[in-house]
Protein backbone atom coordinates (compact mmCIF):
# COMPACT_ATOMS: atom_id res chain seq x y z
CA UNK A 1 0.00 0.00 0.00
CA UNK A 2 1.08 3.63 -0.73
CA UNK A 3 2.15 5.82 2.06
CA UNK A 4 -0.96 7.89 0.95
CA UNK A 5 -3.47 5.73 1.59
CA UNK A 6 -4.47 6.61 4.78
CA UNK A 7 -7.94 7.59 6.62
CA UNK A 8 -8.32 11.14 6.97
CA UNK A 9 -6.78 12.59 9.91
CA UNK A 10 -6.52 16.20 11.17
CA UNK A 11 -3.07 16.86 12.57
CA UNK A 12 -3.27 19.35 16.30
CA UNK A 13 -3.51 19.43 19.73
CA UNK A 14 -5.88 20.34 23.08
CA UNK A 15 -5.66 23.87 22.05
CA UNK A 16 -6.95 23.33 18.32
CA UNK A 17 -10.42 21.06 19.74
CA UNK A 18 -12.58 21.32 22.76
CA UNK A 19 -11.89 19.02 24.79
CA UNK A 20 -14.97 16.23 25.06
CA UNK A 21 -14.66 14.79 28.79
CA UNK A 22 -15.92 11.38 28.92
CA UNK A 23 -14.32 7.97 30.27
CA UNK A 24 -11.74 6.18 27.50
CA UNK A 25 -12.59 2.76 27.62
CA UNK A 26 -9.78 0.37 28.42
CA UNK A 27 -9.73 -1.59 25.02
CA UNK A 28 -9.54 1.55 23.29
CA UNK A 29 -6.44 2.26 25.23
CA UNK A 30 -4.80 -1.19 24.01
CA UNK A 31 -6.28 -0.72 20.76
CA UNK A 32 -4.20 2.21 20.02
CA UNK A 33 -0.81 0.42 21.53
CA UNK A 34 -1.32 -1.83 18.88
CA UNK A 35 -1.36 0.30 16.36
CA UNK A 36 1.72 2.59 17.69
CA UNK A 37 -0.65 5.25 19.28
CA UNK A 38 -1.69 6.80 22.75
CA UNK A 39 -4.69 8.55 23.24
CA UNK A 40 -4.30 11.91 24.66
CA UNK A 41 -8.28 12.84 25.02
CA UNK A 42 -11.44 12.67 23.84
CA UNK A 43 -12.25 15.76 21.84
CA UNK A 44 -15.15 17.49 19.74
CA UNK A 45 -18.02 15.04 20.40
CA UNK A 46 -18.06 11.40 20.89
CA UNK A 47 -16.70 10.38 17.79
CA UNK A 48 -13.43 12.05 17.78
CA UNK A 49 -9.88 11.05 19.65
CA UNK A 50 -6.94 12.81 20.09
CA UNK A 51 -3.89 11.02 19.23
CA UNK A 52 -0.44 11.21 19.78
CA UNK A 53 1.76 9.11 17.29
CA UNK A 54 4.68 7.15 18.89
CA UNK A 55 6.63 6.78 16.13
CA UNK A 56 7.16 10.95 15.40
CA UNK A 57 5.42 12.09 18.70
CA UNK A 58 3.11 14.36 16.88
CA UNK A 59 -0.42 14.46 17.66
CA UNK A 60 -3.69 14.16 15.36
CA UNK A 61 -7.41 13.94 15.52
CA UNK A 62 -9.11 10.33 14.09
CA UNK A 63 -12.29 9.47 14.57
CA UNK A 64 -13.34 6.04 17.04
CA UNK A 65 -14.41 4.41 14.32
CA UNK A 66 -11.06 4.41 12.71
CA UNK A 67 -8.98 3.41 15.03
CA UNK A 68 -11.19 0.67 16.27
CA UNK A 69 -11.31 -0.99 12.90
CA UNK A 70 -8.28 -0.35 11.26
CA UNK A 71 -5.00 2.11 11.03
CA UNK A 72 -4.75 5.26 11.53
CA UNK A 73 -2.23 7.36 9.52
CA UNK A 74 -0.13 9.74 11.06
CA UNK A 75 0.00 12.78 9.01
CA UNK A 76 3.22 14.02 10.25
CA UNK A 77 4.98 10.86 9.45
CA UNK A 78 3.26 11.08 6.01
CA UNK A 79 5.16 14.73 5.30
CA UNK A 80 7.80 13.03 6.29
CA UNK A 81 8.00 10.44 4.57
CA UNK A 82 6.76 12.97 1.50
CA UNK A 83 9.47 15.26 2.20
CA UNK A 84 12.25 12.44 2.23
CA UNK A 85 11.29 10.68 -0.82
CA UNK A 86 11.49 14.39 -2.65
CA UNK A 87 15.34 15.15 -0.85
CA UNK A 88 16.22 11.91 -2.13
CA UNK A 89 15.41 12.39 -5.99
CA UNK A 90 16.61 16.30 -5.69
CA UNK A 91 13.57 18.36 -5.27
CA UNK A 92 12.08 20.41 -2.40
CA UNK A 93 8.71 19.17 -1.89
CA UNK A 94 6.32 22.05 -1.28
CA UNK A 95 2.95 20.78 -0.72
CA UNK A 96 0.81 18.02 -1.82
CA UNK A 97 -1.88 18.45 -4.51
CA UNK A 98 -4.11 15.33 -3.99
CA UNK A 99 -3.21 12.23 -2.67
CA UNK A 100 -0.53 11.20 -5.54
CA UNK A 101 0.60 14.71 -6.63
CA UNK A 102 3.17 16.46 -5.60
CA UNK A 103 4.22 20.36 -5.54
CA UNK A 104 8.17 20.43 -6.10
CA UNK A 105 11.06 23.28 -6.39
CA UNK A 106 13.80 21.64 -8.99
CA UNK A 107 16.83 22.59 -8.15
CA UNK A 108 17.46 25.19 -11.10
CA UNK A 109 13.98 26.69 -9.09
CA UNK A 110 11.39 26.16 -11.06
CA UNK A 111 8.04 24.78 -9.45
CA UNK A 112 6.08 21.96 -11.20
CA UNK A 113 4.31 19.15 -10.10
CA UNK A 114 4.95 15.45 -10.32
CA UNK A 115 3.35 12.23 -9.61
CA UNK A 116 4.38 10.29 -6.35
CA UNK A 117 5.79 6.99 -8.58
CA UNK A 118 7.50 9.68 -10.87
CA UNK A 119 9.55 10.56 -7.80
CA UNK A 120 10.04 7.44 -6.70
CA UNK A 121 11.71 5.97 -10.12
CA UNK A 122 13.65 9.29 -9.97
CA UNK A 123 15.07 7.72 -6.75
CA UNK A 124 15.93 4.51 -8.29
CA UNK A 125 17.83 6.08 -10.78
CA UNK A 126 15.42 4.95 -13.49
CA UNK A 127 14.65 7.92 -15.24
CA UNK A 128 14.92 12.07 -14.37
CA UNK A 129 13.39 15.12 -13.50
CA UNK A 130 13.15 17.25 -17.09
CA UNK A 131 12.67 21.19 -16.27
CA UNK A 132 9.83 22.01 -19.03
CA UNK A 133 10.76 25.82 -18.48
CA UNK A 134 14.65 25.45 -18.91
CA UNK A 135 14.26 23.09 -21.32
CA UNK A 136 11.81 25.64 -23.49
CA UNK A 137 14.65 28.84 -22.61
CA UNK A 138 17.14 26.03 -23.83
CA UNK A 139 15.66 25.26 -27.20
CA UNK A 140 14.70 28.60 -28.17
CA UNK A 141 18.58 29.84 -27.25
CA UNK A 142 19.42 26.72 -29.79
CA UNK A 143 17.39 27.80 -32.52
CA UNK A 144 18.30 31.39 -32.24
CA UNK A 145 21.70 30.56 -32.81
CA UNK A 146 20.80 28.68 -36.20
CA UNK A 147 18.79 31.22 -37.92
CA UNK A 148 15.33 29.57 -36.45
CA UNK A 149 12.79 30.55 -34.00
CA UNK A 150 11.13 28.25 -31.81
CA UNK A 151 7.09 28.36 -32.62
CA UNK A 152 5.00 25.45 -30.67
CA UNK A 153 5.01 21.92 -29.71
CA UNK A 154 5.10 19.49 -32.55
CA UNK A 155 1.79 19.58 -33.98
CA UNK A 156 1.76 15.68 -34.47
CA UNK A 157 2.09 15.57 -31.00
CA UNK A 158 6.03 13.94 -31.19
CA UNK A 159 7.85 15.22 -27.97
CA UNK A 160 10.93 14.70 -29.46
CA UNK A 161 10.38 17.56 -32.51
CA UNK A 162 9.04 21.17 -32.27
CA UNK A 163 7.99 23.30 -34.63
CA UNK A 164 10.16 26.30 -35.99
CA UNK A 165 10.08 29.10 -38.01
CA UNK A 166 13.43 29.53 -40.24
CA UNK A 167 14.52 33.37 -41.39
CA UNK A 168 13.15 32.82 -44.62
CA UNK A 169 9.48 32.59 -43.11
CA UNK A 170 9.19 28.73 -43.61
CA UNK A 171 7.72 26.73 -40.71
CA UNK A 172 8.91 22.99 -40.37
CA UNK A 173 9.30 20.27 -37.97
CA UNK A 174 12.70 19.41 -36.73
CA UNK A 175 13.77 16.72 -34.22
CA UNK A 176 15.39 18.76 -30.98
CA UNK A 177 18.44 16.38 -31.47
CA UNK A 178 19.21 17.54 -35.43
CA UNK A 179 18.45 21.31 -33.95
CA UNK A 180 21.13 20.68 -31.37
CA UNK A 181 23.58 19.17 -34.30
CA UNK A 182 22.55 21.25 -36.79
CA UNK A 183 22.41 18.16 -39.31
CA UNK A 184 18.84 19.59 -41.15
CA UNK A 185 18.41 21.92 -43.28
CA UNK A 186 15.64 24.51 -44.71
CA UNK A 187 13.32 22.92 -47.01
CA UNK A 188 12.20 26.01 -48.33
CA UNK A 189 15.53 28.00 -48.94
CA UNK A 190 18.55 25.39 -49.00
CA UNK A 191 19.39 23.46 -52.20
CA UNK A 192 21.07 20.66 -50.37
CA UNK A 193 20.44 16.77 -50.52
CA UNK A 194 17.04 16.89 -48.80
CA UNK A 195 15.80 18.74 -52.10
CA UNK A 196 17.54 16.44 -54.44
CA UNK A 197 15.88 13.40 -56.03
CA UNK A 198 17.18 10.18 -54.43
CA UNK A 199 16.52 6.37 -53.76
CA UNK A 200 15.66 4.24 -51.21
CA UNK A 201 17.88 0.75 -51.84
CA UNK A 202 17.57 -2.46 -50.60
CA UNK A 203 21.39 -4.32 -50.80
CA UNK A 204 22.75 -8.15 -49.67
CA UNK A 205 26.16 -8.82 -48.24
CA UNK A 206 27.48 -12.23 -47.69
CA UNK A 207 30.04 -12.31 -44.35
CA UNK A 208 32.72 -14.21 -43.92
CA UNK A 209 31.42 -16.07 -41.71
CA UNK A 210 28.97 -17.26 -44.31
CA UNK A 211 26.09 -15.09 -42.86
CA UNK A 212 23.69 -13.26 -45.71
CA UNK A 213 22.48 -10.03 -44.53
CA UNK A 214 20.74 -7.22 -45.90
CA UNK A 215 20.69 -3.37 -45.54
CA UNK A 216 17.83 -1.23 -46.56
CA UNK A 217 18.45 2.83 -46.86
CA UNK A 218 18.33 5.80 -48.69
CA UNK A 219 20.68 7.59 -51.24
CA UNK A 220 21.41 9.86 -53.92
CA UNK A 221 23.31 7.40 -55.37
CA UNK A 222 22.94 3.67 -54.01
CA UNK A 223 25.77 1.68 -56.36
CA UNK A 224 28.23 4.66 -55.16
CA UNK A 225 27.67 3.96 -51.86
CA UNK A 226 27.45 0.27 -51.90
CA UNK A 227 31.51 -0.16 -53.47
CA UNK A 228 32.91 2.81 -51.81
CA UNK A 229 31.20 3.47 -48.81
CA UNK A 230 29.71 0.92 -47.17
CA UNK A 231 32.30 -2.47 -48.13
CA UNK A 232 35.79 -2.42 -46.63
CA UNK A 233 36.86 -4.83 -49.31
CA UNK A 234 35.79 -4.27 -52.96
CA UNK A 235 36.18 -7.88 -53.84
CA UNK A 236 33.51 -8.26 -51.60
CA UNK A 237 30.58 -10.37 -52.45
CA UNK A 238 27.77 -7.55 -51.96
CA UNK A 239 25.35 -6.65 -54.33
CA UNK A 240 22.27 -3.78 -54.59
CA UNK A 241 18.92 -6.07 -54.73
CA UNK A 242 16.67 -2.84 -55.48
CA UNK A 243 16.28 1.04 -55.88
CA UNK A 244 13.00 2.98 -55.74
CA UNK A 245 13.08 6.41 -57.01
CA UNK A 246 12.44 9.15 -54.28
CA UNK A 247 11.56 12.73 -55.20
CA UNK A 248 13.44 14.70 -52.46
CA UNK A 249 16.49 13.21 -49.92
CA UNK A 250 13.81 14.84 -47.24
CA UNK A 251 10.95 12.36 -48.53
CA UNK A 252 13.65 9.39 -48.74
CA UNK A 253 14.79 9.74 -45.10
CA UNK A 254 11.13 9.94 -44.27
CA UNK A 255 10.18 6.18 -45.52
CA UNK A 256 13.55 4.70 -44.42
CA UNK A 257 12.87 6.09 -40.43
CA UNK A 258 9.20 4.11 -40.67
CA UNK A 259 10.39 0.58 -42.56
CA UNK A 260 13.37 0.55 -39.93
CA UNK A 261 10.72 1.15 -36.89
CA UNK A 262 8.34 -1.37 -38.42
CA UNK A 263 11.38 -3.88 -38.69
CA UNK A 264 12.29 -3.46 -35.62
CA UNK A 265 9.14 -3.80 -33.81
CA UNK A 266 8.02 -6.91 -35.84
CA UNK A 267 11.12 -8.67 -36.32
CA UNK A 268 13.47 -7.69 -33.42
CA UNK A 269 15.85 -10.97 -33.74
CA UNK A 270 16.57 -10.18 -36.98
CA UNK A 271 18.99 -7.34 -36.30
CA UNK A 272 22.10 -7.95 -36.84
CA UNK A 273 24.36 -7.48 -34.14
CA UNK A 274 27.09 -5.46 -34.69
CA UNK A 275 30.12 -7.46 -33.91
CA UNK A 276 28.77 -9.96 -36.65
CA UNK A 277 29.69 -7.54 -39.43
CA UNK A 278 31.94 -5.04 -38.04
CA UNK A 279 35.03 -4.70 -40.06
CA UNK A 280 33.17 -6.03 -43.15
CA UNK A 281 30.44 -3.59 -43.53
CA UNK A 282 30.65 0.21 -42.62
CA UNK A 283 27.76 0.97 -40.71
CA UNK A 284 27.19 0.93 -37.17
CA UNK A 285 23.82 -0.47 -37.02
CA UNK A 286 20.58 -1.36 -39.22
CA UNK A 287 21.36 -4.41 -40.92
CA UNK A 288 19.20 -7.69 -41.04
CA UNK A 289 19.27 -11.35 -41.33
CA UNK A 290 18.64 -12.28 -44.87
CA UNK A 291 15.78 -14.66 -43.48
CA UNK A 292 12.72 -11.61 -43.68
CA UNK A 293 14.06 -10.73 -47.18
CA UNK A 294 10.30 -11.20 -48.56
CA UNK A 295 8.87 -9.13 -45.33
CA UNK A 296 11.31 -6.28 -46.72
CA UNK A 297 10.53 -6.34 -50.30
CA UNK A 298 7.02 -6.44 -49.61
CA UNK A 299 7.20 -2.97 -47.58
CA UNK A 300 9.62 -1.99 -50.16
CA UNK A 301 6.03 -2.17 -52.85
CA UNK A 302 4.25 -0.66 -50.34
CA UNK A 303 6.74 2.19 -50.46
CA UNK A 304 6.78 2.29 -54.45
CA UNK A 305 3.06 2.26 -54.38
CA UNK A 306 3.00 5.41 -52.25
CA UNK A 307 5.75 7.54 -54.32
CA UNK A 308 3.74 6.64 -57.41
CA UNK A 309 0.45 7.60 -55.92
CA UNK A 310 1.69 10.89 -55.01
CA UNK A 311 3.97 11.10 -58.16
CA UNK A 312 0.33 10.98 -60.20
CA UNK A 313 -1.07 13.07 -57.80
CA UNK A 314 1.02 15.61 -58.16
CA UNK A 315 0.88 15.27 -62.07
CA UNK A 316 -2.63 15.68 -61.65
CA UNK A 317 -2.91 18.81 -59.84
CA UNK A 318 0.03 20.58 -62.25
CA UNK A 319 -2.11 19.76 -65.04
CA UNK A 320 -4.63 21.41 -63.59
CA UNK A 321 -2.82 24.33 -62.32
CA UNK A 322 -1.75 24.82 -66.13
CA UNK A 323 -5.37 24.41 -67.06
CA UNK A 324 -6.21 27.06 -64.94
CA UNK A 325 -3.63 29.29 -65.96
CA UNK A 326 -4.30 29.28 -69.80
CA UNK A 327 -7.87 29.98 -68.68
CA UNK A 328 -7.14 32.94 -67.37
CA UNK A 329 -4.77 33.83 -70.14
CA UNK A 330 -7.62 33.40 -72.61
CA UNK A 331 -9.89 35.58 -70.27
CA UNK A 332 -7.47 38.42 -70.28
CA UNK A 333 -6.80 38.38 -74.00
CA UNK A 334 -10.70 38.02 -74.55
CA UNK A 335 -10.97 41.49 -71.49
CA UNK A 336 -8.04 43.57 -73.73
CA UNK A 337 -9.71 42.57 -77.06
CA UNK A 338 -13.04 43.75 -75.69
CA UNK A 339 -12.15 46.93 -74.11
CA UNK A 340 -9.91 47.63 -77.46
CA UNK A 341 -13.27 47.27 -79.36
CA UNK A 342 -15.24 49.19 -77.32
CA UNK A 343 -12.96 51.86 -77.51
CA UNK A 344 -12.35 51.86 -81.25
CA UNK A 345 -16.15 52.32 -81.73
Amino acid sequence: MSFDDFDATDPGGEDDHPIYDRDIPDHWHDRADETGYEIVARVIDKNHLLLRCCACGGRMVSKVFVLRTGTPRCPHCLEDRRKRLCFDAGVTFIEANGSHDFRIRLRCGHETSRQQEFLERVRSGQTEIRCDECLEARLESEARGRGWTLLDPDPKGDRNYRLYRHECGHTQRVAIVNMQTGRFTCHACSDTWTNDPSFIYLMRFILRSGRIAIKAGFSRNPASRLRYQLVTDLEQNAELLRVIPVPTGHQAICYEKRLHVTLRRHFPDAVLDRAEFEGEVRVLSELYCASIEPEIMALLDDIELRVRSLAKRGAKLARRSARQDARRARNRQRRKRSGGSAKAG
